[in-house]
């Protein structure tokens, strides 16, 4: 898709104008939900909302995501504000502002819709850009979830589809977002250098209490909002059933976090604009703040060094700091609502002493508490988290807790058993928190160490020494038929042959 300020500027006068119509120009807010409508709030608070138009979608109330007990606590004076930025005069009557209003009137439109609408949003937004010949009107979104096609059956992130796609994060509470003295982060990314660092300054200035810094790294740090939420799901979960195991929780919290920005990592590799990402920018991405221009890892493959992934990304403070938040307990306030969700994952837990049945129980045990279904993207992720593994060709070991997660709601009744022991025991956790990091013949060549005395273990080694280990699937090493005899027994063992042979082998 063309996604750009600059989409039909060509010469110098063009351009200088453009620029000068982003910089005195509005941001737009559509479909509205409880994040966006904090932050317009923040907004009405700090600086009047001048700069910022919101339109909720047909039949959607503007301040319907606020509880009673929201409201109640908001200043009637910024509330009047907030329905004055979502209505305009046609005549002698209001009306409220729908996205063709805001693609004309806008120079920056941010598609706040979840994973139910936004693939539909989008294509509208695009079709009315054209149809209203503003094609230079810069399109975002914030959502926090895979995207999935009915028809073909695949699980994808929306800006990988979509790369010029503009892309705004940062941590918040969305209590913390109405009360004055508080202050956030956040980030405009965009493949596009200038266009990123234009966006990043129209978000910056609605609120002297958000500070927004560009980026370009859209695709990453749309992967990381989807995961950070599955992964807010077990962090609640972690808090609330091991709370009285203090050593659990910093390595579950940890591990949590680096493997979130691990998977980015991988998918940053498969960028198909990595090139221009990185060497056809008009300047250097330090420019932006990124403390140096590129961050890889390598592996040895078939014996040579390989990159492997792209931690560029991480140097973007707001998308860090986006998922340790989500993962933590505030001093005020409520945490997350995928957190809350993993609360009531373990409350429900220990009260049946079993994983729940599926997905649909764990929606109920969710809506009985007060979360809404439609708010719990990180529930709605998991579902199609196998397909995001195979599309994106993530390793087990750089995401074996949300694994664990994914197989204790969608798991069959005999795996979830197995899984249930592991969740619930702080040692079989901490055991499988060691283990599941390490490639799958890593594991057994540690195993074989361990009893090296026995035939088959001291079989393994010599046949690695003189063999080698071959990442290639048509060699296989010689470890396939290796199988501990001693280890098989516990449950986090089990738990891994139960995830790699559901979700495939490193």
């Amino acid at each position: 898709m063309f996604n750009s300020f600059f989409t039909e500027c060509s010469k110098e006068s063009d351009i200088t104008q453009r620029i000068l119509d982003v910089e005195s120009g509005k941001v737009g807010f559509y479909s509205i939900g409880l994040y966006p409508a904090s932050l317009a709030y923040n907004c009405a608070m700090q600086s009047g909302g001048t700069n910022l138009l919101l339109a909720p979608r047909p039949g959607r109330d503007l301040l319907g995501a606020f509880n009673e007990e929201a409201l109640a606590g908001m200043d009637d004076k910024h509330l009047a504000t907030l329905l004055k930025m979502s209505r305009h005069k046609e005549g002698e009557r209001f009306v409220d502002n729908n996205l063709s209003d805001l693609i004309l009137r806008c120079e920056l439109v941010i598609l706040s819709s979840n994973s139910n609408h936004i693939q539909e949003d989008l294509k509208q937004a695009c079709l009315l850009r054209e149809k209203l010949n503003r094609k230079n009107v810069l399109l975002g979104c914030l959502s926090g979830s895979f995207s999935h096609d009915i028809e073909s059956n695949n699980s994808y992130i929306l800006c990988g589809e979509n790369t010029n796609l503009g892309f705004f994060s940062g941590f918040h509470r969305h209590g913390a977002l109405r009360n004055p003295l508080d202050s956030f982060t956040a980030n405009f990314c965009h493949p596009e250098v200038l266009t990123a660092m234009l966006a990043a300054r129209m978000l910056d200035k609605l609120s002297k209490n958000i500070q927004v810094s560009p980026g370009v790294h859209n695709v990453e740090g749309h992967y990381i909002k989807a995961a950070k939420n599955m992964a807010s799901i077990f962090a609640g979960f972690g808090h609330t059933f091991h709370k009285n195991n203090p050593g659990l929780l910093p390595t579950l919290l940890t591990l949590l976090l680096n493997q979130c920005l691990d998977q980015a990592a991988n998918v940053s590799m498969l960028r198909n604009d990595r090139d221009r990402l990185y060497n056809s920018q008009k300047f250097s991405l330090t420019e932006l703040g990124y403390g140096v221009q590129k961050i890889e890892a390598a592996l040895i493959k078939d014996g040579d060094m390989q990159n492997v992934r792209d931690h560029t990304f991480s140097q973007l403070t707001a998308m860090v700091a986006d998922v340790r938040g989500s993962m933590m307990i505030p001093n005020k306030g409520n945490p997350t609502r995928n957190f809350q969700a993993g609360q009531i994952l373990a409350n429900n837990m220990l009260k049946f002493q079993r994983c729940p049945h599926g997905k649909k129980e764990f929606f109920n045990w969710c809506e009985l508490e007060g979360l809404e279904r439609g708010s719990l993207e990180g529930l709605k992720s998991l579902e199609f988290w196998p397909q995001i593994l195979n599309n994106y060709s993530i390793p087990l070991n750089d995401s074996s807790m949300i694994n664990l997660l994914y197989v204790c709601v969608f798991g069959d009744t005999n795996e979830k058993k197995i899984i249930y022991r592991v969740l619930t025991s702080s040692r079989e956790l901490t055991n499988y928190c060691q283990e599941s990091v390490r490639p799958n013949h890593s594991r057994k060549i540690a195993d074989a160490l361990n009893y090296i005395n026995e035939k088959g273990s001291l079989e393994l080694i010599v046949n690695t020494i003189i063999n080698g280990y071959s990442n290639d699937t048509n060699n296989p090493c010689p470890d396939n038929n290796y199988i501990s005899t001693r280890f098989n027994n516990s449950p986090y063992y089990k738990a891994l042959s139960i995830i790699e042979a559901k979700l495939g082998t490193n």
